[in-house]
């Protein structure tokens, strides 16, 4: 009778450490697993080791798993028929099987489930112990299963995942709505384009390169702009940018200076780079203003690193901006001046 009853209880426990391990090794957030592993520890480590490669070490559960729940099962039958006789081992395996599925199966995987990470560590190095031991046995597994597992592994995680983590860790008040905000506007920037966050050429201001300073000084205190688009005749051949602060500067110093003397050169971008990239552009030219070109090459507007980064903060308006959304200004001034040409009131 006690030796049927140790026997129970060995099955019983095995079982319930397979299912509570193949639970937790596959409820554990992997990028999780990666944080822990570079804080260190032994046990987060051989974790990493188990869930990079999670196909051999579930594979070992399984098999340890159905040694316990079959040989077992038969163990405790042969025993059963000793102890009580043939008849009563039908009755013997129905409650085996009941104890199995409640303290073998439910229990240890529902508790695995809810403290996954704990769970995870402590079982990490008897499963890679467990995988060594089996690897016969999983080795041929892997051969039998490799035409369903071939084909490269899909990503640990994706874009769309983030954003639902992001918006969870708001909702449970672990991320600040500042701070999820932020985050959710971080993926606009490769959505977005230099031509949808440029100031449009009709609402730029543009200098001609060899007009005096003095005879352009109302154009360059009307500007808006800390910089100014610097041309020759042809409204395309951009000759640089220069800085509104210098010209003024110069006005005062030599008033026969012209605008050519003061214009530094600028770099241009397709209009169809992302705004990641061209923010790395900006970092690396060490420069604040971009022209825009479409794809034959001509200038269609102007691109700051201020409407970079106002993808991820929102609208930055100074005391200067007198018309926030240029780009709007400089559409419905389009709108206007075709109705113009059309012969059409503007109401």
């Amino acid at each position: 009778m006690v030796i049927l009853a140790a026997t129970i209880v060995v099955v019983l426990i095995g079982s319930a450490l397979c299912s509570g391990a193949e639970a937790a090794l596959l409820s554990v957030s992997k990028v999780r697993v990666r944080q822990l592993a570079q804080n260190g520890g032994r046990r987060a480590r051989a974790l990493l080791a188990v869930t990079e490669h999670i196909a051999r070490p579930i594979a070992a559960i399984v098999v340890a798993n159905n040694i316990f729940n079959i040989v077992g099962s038969m163990m405790v039958g042969t025993i059963a028929a000793t102890v009580f006789g043939q008849v009563w081992v039908g009755a013997v395996s129905a409650v085996l099987t009941f104890l199995i599925i409640v303290f073998g199966e439910v229990m240890p995987k529902t508790v695995a489930e809810r403290y996954s990470e704990k769970v995870a560590l402590w079982v990490a190095m008897p499963v890679r112990a467990v995988t060594w031991v089996l690897t016969p046995v999983v080795a041929l597994l892997g051969l039998l299963l490799r035409p369903l597992t071939r084909g490269e592994r899909p990503p640990t995680t994706d874009e769309h995942e983030i954003r639902l983590l992001v918006n969870i860790g708001r909702s449970e008040g672990i991320i600040e709505d500042d701070e999820a905000d932020m985050i959710q506007r971080v993926f606009q920037l490769n959505d977005r384009s230099a031509q949808d966050l440029m100031t449009p050429r009709a609402a730029v201001t543009w200098l001609e390169a060899s007009k005096p300073i003095a005879e352009v000084s109302d154009e360059i205190l009307a500007s808006e702009h800390s910089r100014i688009v610097v041309l020759d005749t042809d409204r395309d051949e951009v000759t640089g940018v220069a800085l509104k602060h210098e010209l003024l500067a110069a006005l005062l110093d030599d008033a026969d200076a012209r605008v050519a003397d003061h214009t530094r050169e600028v770099d241009a971008v397709p209009w169809l780079v992302p705004a990641d990239d061209l923010l790395q552009r900006f970092r690396a030219a060490r420069t604040h203003l971009m022209l825009v070109v479409d794809e034959h090459g001509s200038t269609i507007g102007v691109v700051t690193l201020e409407d970079v980064l106002e993808v991820l903060t929102g609208e930055i308006i100074d005391e200067t901006d007198r018309r926030p959304d240029l780009r709007r200004y400089a559409l419905a001034r389009h709108a206007v001046a075709r109705r113009r040409r059309q012969g059409v009131q503007w109401r």
